[in-house]
C-alpha cells in the first residue's frame, strides 16, 4: 500500500492521510480546532452575489425558496 503524504491546511506540515486519523485533513486536533475559530470568528466566507439595498431594507432574499 503507497503511504499518501498531504500538507496540513492550518500549519503546512506534511501528515500520513489516513482513515483513522480523526483530525485528517489537519496534523493535530490542535491545528482543527484554530481552523474551526477562525470559520467562527468569520476569518473565512463563501462569496454569494452582493445584495442590493432594497433587499437589504426589505429582508427579502432572491435566492431564498418562496
Amino acid at each position: 500500500m503507497t503511504v499518501r503524504l498531504v500538507r496540513c491546511p492550518q500549519c503546512g506540515q506534511s501528515v500520513e492521510y489516513r482513515i483513522d486519523n480523526p483530525s485528517r485533513p489537519f496534523c493535530t486536533a490542535r491545528c482543527k480546532l484554530i481552523d474551526l475559530g477562525a470559520w467562527a470568528e468569520g476569518q473565512y466566507a463563501i462569496a454569494c452575489a452582493p445584495e442590493s439595498a432594497e433587499q437589504v431594507l426589505a429582508g427579502s432574499n432572491p435566492e431564498a425558496p418562496n
